[in-house]
């Protein structure tokens, strides 16, 4: 009877052993076949209707274009961020601005047509619209200006950007394959690609590299479908790039700036300027915002110009955004506003023979950034015109202003000046007026977005004197290199070197108890941020301001711009 039972037994067991054997191997042979299953074309590039997906360069991005009338239209912030900066949407006047070296282009929405410096054009289509809150620009009109070609596919709508000038990585594939969405076979196929197909290859990986199809899908396939890479330069003959003349001088800048607060003060120059050598430019702070409609003040005066032209000095004119009743973002954004703003400056420049203008914009906000540099492209088109030097006064670069965008004023404007000092300033805490690491980075992080020989490293002749009572309260004086050195004379203070600063340094204790400490700004350390002129080939140098400095110091500025 047991014999029975073990024949039955066996052959079941058999066969769940055998069950078992092929649950086992078909779950491992599934593991290694790929999916089949497709992904929804849709569902990838989330477009409907009009919408169409914008792959730019080798990115799918957020923003979309919409196909309307058979023709492309790009979303304005990816034309903004991808491909041309230079199309500015003026808010104030409902259209949009595009600027060239010498032209002004006005574009109102809805229309054929548009003026260039104020002279009628047509083109045969719609050039732009406003749809909910965003606005389109057409892409061939867009394509004009700008190094770009593109194709427009369908079903689902989509266009392929190409805009990259370095050379790009091209594969052949020497496999046919599958295109999926991520790297592993179970990923969903987006696309096929047969053999002898170009790709470009955007990112490698162990196993997998992500390409760009020419039907515009982003994705991955095996390593070993790809064939012989080579390297492909986008060539588009019929574009020529912009040329921005500058009016950049044979000489190194010297400037310094003249603080001009009456007309009274003009009939000074002559004396201020007595034992000044090697300076070849004088800014006198003459123009400032007075309004939010953009009127200015003038303090110009002819007898200073001629004054400075017979001293072999020429005349930049500061304007400045100081008048606390001026909000800087409604002046900037508006175009009637900043179009006052410039006629007004080339107006007063041609009047008095100005040689150069010099804007001195402080505290732009980062909400008017766009704004900001804006002006500063219009503003470059009227001093080109005019034979006007336009230089533009920056803080040391700082994450927190990369909106005032040196590199694009460094192509529109002649000059780039860095204000390297006002590290520490009143309300800070205690320190140097301009350490020399600030100062060196300020000018290797300018010149790595300007070039060299359009940037002017601007230097103080002003020194503060800090005072921090027994109650650990703050304050601090500006005052010129010699009230500095007289103070510590005064007090009898030893003065030691501050390697960390790269200044003399001097403290004392006051009667009061208070400590008193100071950075000096003396012979030295004018001599050691002079010397970053010559280091890094810069186009000058300049000085805030007339009159705080020590004579001594001319001849030794002399020394490296020559």
């Amino acid at each position: 009877m047991m014999k029975k039972k073990r024949r039955i037994v066996f052959p079941i067991i058999s066969a769940l052993i055998v069950i078992a054997a092929v649950a086992v191997l078909g779950r491992i042979v599934s593991r290694y076949i790929p999916s089949n299953k497709w992904m929804e074309q849709q569902e990838y590039f989330d477009v409907q209707g009009e919408e169409t997906a914008l792959i730019m360069q080798d990115q799918l991005v957020r923003y979309k274009g919409l196909l309307r009338d058979e023709r492309l239209y790009l979303e304005h912030e990816a034309v903004e961020e991808y491909l041309n900066k230079r199309f500015y949407w003026d808010e104030s006047a409902d259209l949009f601005l595009f600027t060239t070296p010498t032209e002004l282009y006005e574009i109102p929405l809805e229309s054929k047509e548009y003026t260039v410096n104020d002279e009628k054009k047509t083109e045969e289509y719609v050039i732009a619209f406003q749809e909910g809150d965003l606005c389109y620009l057409d892409a061939e009109f867009v394509k004009k200006f700008t190094f770009m070609e593109y194709d427009l596919l369908e079903e689902p709508n989509r266009a392929v950007i190409r805009y990259e000038k370095e050379p790009q990585t091209a594969a052949e594939m020497k496999k046919s394959t599958s295109v999926r969405f991520q790297g592993g076979i179970k990923s969903p196929i987006l696309t096929k690609v047969s053999k002898g197909d170009q790709v470009m290859v955007v990112d490698v990986m162990e196993d997998w590299t992500k390409v760009l199809t020419k039907d515009g899908y982003l994705g991955y396939v095996r390593n070993n479908t790809l064939g012989e890479q080579s390297q492909t330069t986008l060539e588009i003959p019929d574009f020529k790039e912009p040329v921005y003349t500058s009016l950049t001088q044979d000489e190194k800048i010297n400037l310094v700036w003249h603080q001009v607060t009456n007309t009274d003060a003009n009939a000074s120059l002559k004396s201020d300027i007595s034992e000044v050598k090697g300076v070849n430019v004088i800014s006198p702070t003459w123009f400032s915002i007075t309004d939010n409609e953009g009127n200015i003040s003038s303090l110009a005066d002819k007898e200073y110009v001629t004054t400075a032209h017979k001293s072999g000095m020429q005349v930049w004119g500061l304007t400045d955004n100081f008048n606390t009743s001026v909000d800087t973002e409604t002046v900037l954004s508006s175009m009637s506003a900043r179009k006052n703003i410039q006629d007004q400056l080339i107006e007063e420049a041609l009047k008095y023979k100005l040689d150069g203008i010099n804007i001195d914009f402080e505290t732009i906000p980062e909400s008017a950034g766009d704004d900001y540099i804006q002006f500063i492209r219009e503003m470059s088109i009227k001093c080109r015109a005019n034979e006007i030097i336009l230089s533009v006064d920056n803080p040391v670069p700082q994450p927190y202003t990369a909106h005032y965008d040196r590199e694009e004023q460094g192509i529109v404007a002649d000059y780039v000046i860095i204000m390297g000092y006002d590290e520490h300033y009143a309300g800070s805490d205690v320190g140097s007026v301009a350490t020399m690491d600030f100062v060196t980075n300020g000018v290797k992080d300018t010149v790595a977005q300007v070039p060299s020989n359009k940037v002017i490293n601007a230097i103080p002749f002003y020194v503060r004197i800090w005072n921090t009572d027994s109650e650990g309260n703050i304050s601090s004086e500006a005052v010129s290199m010699a009230a500095a050195k007289n103070a510590v004379e005064e007090a009898g203070a030893e003065i030691v070197y501050d390697e960390d600063a790269g200044q003399d340094y001097a403290q004392w204790t006051g009667s009061d108890g208070s400590l008193y400490q100071v950075w000096l700004e003396n012979d030295k350390s004018v001599e050691a941020r002079a010397k970053l002129t010559q280091e890094y080939e810069l186009g000058g140098i300049a000085e805030w301001k007339l009159g705080l400095e020590e004579s001594s110091v001319w001849d030794i500025i002399s020394k490296y711009i020559s």
